[in-house]
């Protein structure tokens, strides 16, 4: 499964893009504005630190404008895929772009029945939130789970994007279920690396050492 980064922090993007953990990044309005800088030249940045995908949101709501921007969005860096929200105007912007050969990323799913309908608007990933549907008491993985099932039943090429992680569980469990890629923000990743029995056990294995008095180097 590919892991992306879900930031608009070019500082958190440098500190990671080595590790080989990263295989792209999404950013949304709210990233940016959190940033502070120019959404335009945020993208960029990151396009050139980055080889994979990287998200890029319009903020029109209606299909014209949307396509207009997705264009202008586009046209910063090969690897952009425009985020289009799951509106009947974002499926219509999604099924043009990606007639057009351009990226998509179809955010805001929060049903299978939308993530199939933005599977024959040719969208390259759906991103559904499971985080947001936990928040109100539903289970986001089961919406992952059923997203897969219907894309493999039709070998929908469209890639399963979860999105609104909040711990290394949902990671986890969306790997299990066979999801392309989790978008995380940088404390997932790193709690992913780290267990309390793996410090333990350092620890041991360096008193132990220490008693022998060798060095290896």
């Amino acid at each position: 499964m590919k892991l992306f980064l879900d930031t608009a922090n070019i500082d958190e993007i440098k500190a990671l893009k080595d590790t080989g953990f990263v295989d792209g990044v999404t950013t949304n309005p709210s990233l940016i504005a959190k940033s502070g800088h120019d959404l335009m030249d945020t993208i960029a940045e990151i396009c050139e630190l980055v080889s994979g995908p990287v998200s890029a949101e319009v903020t029109a709501t209606d299909a014209d404008t949307m396509l207009k921007e997705g264009l202008k969005l586009a046209a910063i860096a090969d690897n952009v895929a425009v985020k289009v929200p799951l509106t009947e105007a974002g499926l219509m912007t999604c099924k043009t772009l990606s007639d057009q050969g351009t990226m998509v990323n179809v955010t805001l799913c929060f049903s299978a029945a939308q993530a199939l309908l933005a599977a024959k608007a040719g969208a390259k990933f759906i991103s559904p939130f499971v985080g947001r549907l936990d928040d109100i008491g539903s289970d986001g993985m089961t919406l992952i789970e059923e997203i897969v099932t219907i894309y493999a039943n039709y070998d929908m090429p469209t890639e399963v994007l979860v999105a609104s992680v909040r711990g290394v569980q949902h990671v986890v469990d969306a790997a299990m279920m066979g999801a392309d890629v989790a978008t995380v923000p940088p404390q997932v990743i790193s709690a992913m690396f780290k267990h309390p029995l793996t410090d333990k056990g350092l620890a041991a294995f360096l008193t132990d050492w220490e008693k022998t008095g060798q060095s290896i180097l």
